[in-house]
């Protein structure tokens, strides 16, 4: 689970999804032949400076692939000639015509619809549950403590480290509107972000004095477990 609207955000976490996702891939081919026979294909963001292009790099080494299509974009695509390894087919094709880049805007509420579709389904097919999760039933945490400086940080920690680590979250006002999801892991020892979850909540209303937070979930109560983790992405549930 990526917790943030954007890989530029923290790119050690885009790049630690990546390799475990290769790993879980490449499980799947040693016992299914079909999934082995066929590959997969990896569909990247337009973000290809940069970090953007090391994350680019990274994911072509972690999954092994042994070809790359790069879609009007001269310049990527000699960096990539450049740089993966020669077994490599890296092509050049022209982009379709009528094809334009997405605004900010677009992406935005391209996003939002998205959302409403997994709580409410296409066209309002699905009905989502409203309820009420009390502060103690839960544990939220958010990946990434605050930027410090070198000299600050524990002798033997790395500012990638601080990225990635757990720290957790005392439920307040300022969790309404943020999605969380609902990590199937037993205790924050499991490797939260590696671990794989069980669905998403948003929140919609928080109560401090009763100590609860109303949530609409896809299913219905009690949640499946207690450890959510909280993301960048907000959403108002207008319905």
């Amino acid at each position: 689970m990526f917790p943030f609207v954007g890989p530029d955000q923290t790119r050690p976490l885009a790049t630690s999804i990546t390799s475990r996702l290769a790993e879980v891939f490449n499980q799947r081919c040693e016992v299914n032949r079909r999934a082995a026979t066929s590959g997969c294909v990896i569909n990247t963001c337009g973000w290809v400076k940069g970090s953007g292009y090391q994350a680019l790099v990274h994911a072509a080494s972690a999954f092994e692939v042994d070809a790359a299509i790069v879609l009007d974009q001269e310049r990527l695509y000699n960096e990539l000639k450049r740089d993966l390894p020669h077994f490599v087919k890296t092509a050049l094709l022209p982009k379709s015509g009528g094809a334009v880049e997405r605004s900010k805007d677009f992406r935005r509420e391209s996003r939002d619809e998205k959302i409403r579709e997994y709580f409410y389904g296409f066209r309002g097919s699905f009905y989502p549950h409203a309820f009420d999760v009390r502060f103690s039933d839960v544990r939220i945490f958010k990946v990434g403590a605050p930027t410090i400086p070198d000299s600050c940080l524990p002798l033997g920690m790395s500012q990638e480290d601080n990225q990635l680590k757990l720290v957790p979250v005392q439920p307040g006002r300022d969790l309404v509107h943020h999605l969380l999801s609902v990590s199937t892991a037993d205790s924050p020892e499991d490797n939260l972000i590696e671990t794989s979850v069980a669905g998403f909540i948003v929140v919609t209303s928080v109560d401090v004095e009763r100590q609860l937070f109303t949530v609409l979930s896809p299913a219905p109560r009690p949640l499946p477990k207690s450890i959510l983790l909280i993301m960048d992405i907000r959403f108002m549930d207008l319905k």
